[in-house]
Parts: structure tokens; C-alpha cells; sequence
């Protein structure tokens, strides 16, 4: 035995190990796609990567910028590339219907909701659940992702107490709660390989010397989740016609990627979320393409228009474009240059 193992073995934490050995419950062994291939390269430095499995990602916005949609939609995406995948939904808003869930084409038999009104129902429950997963022997386990939405509408066994009581008092154990739920959750989701989405709500900073906004629920969120994603949107029109709204996506924490980071995805009304917009202004500001006035100037000296080339994706999105566009998103969103490996794409068979 080295003298580092009998140091582990005599420290009596079952989490420890040797580097060489891998990190238990940080490293990541792979990723969820977002639907969208330039959040993905926001999220993990690939196109072909997304969300790590093992962490914690906050999706933060104002009402209306798209966070359901968004953890619906990788949720989708997560139980496409795992036939025996399974998605545990844990609603705080009652926003979520049997037609919702059916509608992102999502198979209902395989989400559970939660309905939910307390962070200590959340992390009770939460708790619960993974140390199940925990006790199974791995060859036994299913992949499994989890979802709070969302965590601004959770209120505490406190406030729920002082209201049936009639008490017109502050709550201020919620932040403390908070903190303590990811304090004991974020080590045992690493170790289960249980990527947890939550969604959460954000107010503007009053005083701020510029404007800015902040995350609802405390500090304990920001120190707990290794990615925080701000979403605002603008509407996306085709002439006087509303078609959907342009989201853009401001990389507020990352441990994998780089921090302050922004893309922006579209999402159709009619077709959901656009796998490939962003890629052009990601080949524009790293050399793949050109800019040439109103068009864009491929590298094999064609002049599209932007529009087309989203239009028509399959033709100009080739193989050969994805790989430069691959090594673009490396160098844009990684840390340094001896970054972790991110999945390897690999054509679907036939």
C-alpha cells in the first residue's frame, strides 16, 4: 500500500482518493445535450457537450425568459440519448401538465412529479432519493436527472407556520435553509453522477452603482451550483411577425468553461429550440467565417446571407465546418489550453 493510500485509508473519508484515480463525485464522465449546440459550448467547451453529469446548473431569469423551457427541453434530450433514463420533476409552481410534458416530446412514462411548497420537503425528499441510488450497487442504477423548478417559489416550514398563524413576520431562516440543503446535497448528487437543473428567478439590485441583477434565494445557491446561466430575452421577428424570442445566455458562474461568457440561442414558437443558431457568430469572431457587409463569407469563398445559412443548416453546417467550428468553441470557452476532454461527436447510426 503507497503511503498516500494507508494516509486515505487512516483519514476514514470514503470520499477521498488519489488524483491519478480520478476525483470521486467531482469528475466529470459526461454530459447532457441542451438541445442547442452553442450553449452546449457555453456549458462544456464542445458543441457536443452540455450540461456535466454530475453538478449543479441554475437557470436564472426574469418571468417569461424561457427557464422551463429550457429544463424541459434538456430534460427531452436526456431521456433520447438513455432509453432507460429517468427524470424527476419536483414543482414548486404547479406549472407543469401531462400535455406540457407530451408536447416537448418528452415520454410521460418515464417523468415522476413532485409537487412541492418548502425547501425542506425539497431537501427531505431530495436527500431521500439519492442516498437510495446511493445504497444500489451501480450496475443497478438508472440514469437519472433532477429538476427543481423552481427554487424562487419555495417558501419554509417557518413561513408556511406564521401564515396559517396570521403572523406578519420577515422570514429570515430561508437563506440559512437554502444553504444547508445544497451543503449536504452537493457532494452526494457528484457522487450518485446526478445532474441536478434548477430554475430560479432574478430581481434588479436596487443602488446598484450599474445596473444589475441578483439570484432570489441567498448565497448558498451561488456557492453550490457549478454553473449559473442568466437568460433575457428580445423577440425575434420575421417583418411585423412575432415567431419566437432570441434568448441570450450569460455565463454568471462556470467551473468548466469561462465565466462571463455569452451566447444567444433562438427559440421558434413552432419549432422549439434552433440547434444551430449562434454558430455563425462563433465561426465569425474565430476566423471560420468572414464578414462580408450584410453576408458572410464561407471558407470556400461563398457569400450567404445569415438567415440562409440558418434556414438551410444541413447544407452549410457540413462535417468538415462542425470540426473547425469544434476547435473554435475549445479555444473560446475553455479554461487554458490543457482543458478536460469533452465527448468526441459521433454520427448517429443510420
Amino acid at each position: 500500500m503507497s503511503f498516500l493510500n494507508s494516509i486515505i485509508k487512516d483519514s476514514g473519508n470514503e470520499y477521498a482518493s488519489i488524483v491519478s484515480d480520478g476525483v470521486e463525485g467531482s469528475d466529470v464522465t459526461g454530459f447532457v445535450d441542451t438541445g442547442s449546440l452553442i450553449l452546449n459550448g457555453l456549458l462544456s467547451g464542445s458543441l457536443y457537450g452540455g450540461i456535466a453529469d454530475n453538478k449543479i446548473i441554475a437557470l436564472a431569469g426574469e418571468s417569461a425568459t424561457g427557464k422551463t423551457y429550457f429544463a424541459l427541453g434538456i430534460c427531452s434530450e436526456f431521456l433520447q440519448q438513455n432509453d432507460e433514463g429517468v427524470v424527476l420533476y419536483f414543482d414548486s409552481e404547479a406549472a407543469v401538465t401531462s400535455d406540457m410534458i407530451r408536447e416537448r416530446g418528452i415520454d410521460p412514462a418515464r417523468v415522476a412529479v413532485f409537487p412541492l411548497s418548502t425547501v425542506e420537503e425539497f431537501r427531505h425528499q431530495c436527500i431521500q432519493i439519492v442516498d437510495k441510488v446511493l445504497e444500489m450497487p451501480e450496475k443497478d442504477r438508472k440514469p437519472m436527472i433532477i429538476v427543481l423548478d423552481s427554487l424562487g417559489m419555495l417558501s419554509t416550514t417557518k413561513e408556511m407556520t406564521d401564515t396559517a398563524e396570521g403572523k406578519q413576520v420577515r422570514d429570515m431562516t430561508r437563506a440559512q435553509a437554502v444553504k444547508s440543503t445544497f451543503r449536504v446535497l452537493t457532494l452526494k448528487l457528484g457522487k450518485a453522477h446526478i445532474p441536478l437543473i434548477m430554475t430560479n428567478h432574478t430581481y434588479a439590485v436596487v443602488g446598484a452603482y450599474v445596473p444589475m441583477k441578483e439570484m432570489g434565494g441567498g448565497s448558498g445557491l451561488k456557492y453550490a451550483a457549478s454553473t449559473i446561466v442568466y437568460l433575457s430575452k428580445k423577440k425575434d421577428k420575421e417583418g411585423t411577425d412575432i415567431v419566437g424570442n432570441i434568448i441570450k445566455c450569460n455565463l454568471f458562474k462556470g467551473r468548466l468553461t469561462r465565466e462571463n461568457k455569452q451566447v444567444e440561442v433562438k427559440l421558434h414558437y413552432d419549432k422549439g429550440l434552433d440547434k444551430y443558431y449562434g454558430l455563425v457568430d462563433l465561426g465569425i469572431r474565430q476566423g471560420v467565417f468572414e464578414k462580408a457587409g450584410p453576408r458572410v463569407q464561407l471558407p470556400d469563398g461563398r457569400k450567404v446571407y445569415e438567415k440562409h445559412v440558418y434556414d438551410h443548416p444541413e447544407k452549410y453546417f457540413t462535417e468538415e465546418i462542425l470540426t473547425k467550428l469544434e476547435e473554435a468553441a475549445s479555444h473560446e470557452f475553455k479554461y487554458g489550453s490543457t482543458s478536460t476532454e469533452v465527448p468526441v461527436h459521433t454520427e448517429p447510426e443510420q
